[in-house]
């Protein structure tokens, strides 16, 4: 059976009027992209929901800065979405400082996730520009 959720962010489909669709690997993409840019706060139903990654994008690039960010996401997405993922891997990489990584600006961070669906088992790799 094929199952499809409401893409992100809701729109409409032209022909059908109907709210469109994304196929359950999109989703669970589009959901942690939601995880991971919505600050703790920000939602009035859901005030602990999110990662805050925002709010580190001006912090000194450092081991201690990419090991927040792996533990705040970590923290996250088993809290919020682990009935859906099992996350295997955080990479960080910042736009800034003598290791900067090619093709970012300064203050931008790339988180890289590996996962695993956990209804279907397939491994997954999702990379999230943080502005």
């Amino acid at each position: 059976m094929r199952r499809e959720d409401p893409a992100f962010p809701f729109r409409v489909a032209a022909g059908s009027h109907r709210p469109q669709s994304a196929d359950y690997p999109a989703h669970v993409d589009q959901l942690l992209r939601q995880l991971l840019l919505t600050d703790p706060g920000e939602r009035v139903c859901l005030p602990e929901f999110g990662c805050g990654l925002r709010r580190l994008v001006f912090a000194p690039q450092s081991e201690a800065l990419e090991a927040t960010v792996r533990m705040q996401v970590t923290h996250g997405v088993q809290r919020w979405l682990a009935d859906q993922v099992q996350l295997t891997g955080v990479a960080v990489q910042a736009g800034a400082g003598a290791d900067a990584s090619p093709g970012l600006a300064e203050g931008e961070l790339l988180v890289s996730l590996e996962y695993v669906l956990v209804d279907t088992g397939g491994p997954r790799r999702l990379d999230v520009r943080v502005p």
